[in-house]
């Protein structure tokens, strides 16, 4: 179904490129004024009708084509908000527990009490060759 909606896609899209190239402009497009392929009022109206058309079902499908794509989409939070923790999964970098004792709470609440407790970080290893000087 999604292969057959893109190649419809597509050739609604070429289609496009192309009426528009053959319609009259003002600079001189792809058909000049001189030339006796496709004049008059009439050939026109039936560019802009074809245009039109061809613009609607490009729409068309494209909003059709992104419905597509988002409707087996679950959307996550990145945000853990309490509960159960994760479960750890070997090799995976552990999991902090949250701050709160249980209860919801949130970014704010991880920051208020400052994400780690009153603990002093730890130092830095001794350089071990020349370093960059870095700004403070």
């Amino acid at each position: 179904m999604l292969s057959v909606i893109i190649v419809i896609h597509l050739m609604l899209v070429l289609g496009l490129i192309g009426v528009v190239l053959l319609q009259k402009s003002e600079g001189g497009g792809l058909v000049s004024s001189t030339s006796g392929f496709m004049t008059g009022r009439g050939t026109a109206n039936v560019l802009t009708r074809t245009t039109a058309f061809l613009a609607a079902g490009f729409f068309v499908t494209s909003l059709l084509l992104s419905w597509i794509a988002g409707f087996d989409r679950k959307p996550t939070s990145i945000i853990r908000t309490g509960g159960t923790p994760a479960q750890e999964t070997p090799g995976a970098p552990p999991v902090a527990p949250p701050l709160s004792g249980g209860g919801g709470g949130g970014v704010l609440d991880l920051l208020k009490k400052g994400a780690g407790g009153n603990t002093a970080p730890a130092p830095a290893p001794a350089p071990s060759g020349p370093q960059v000087p870095q700004s403070q």
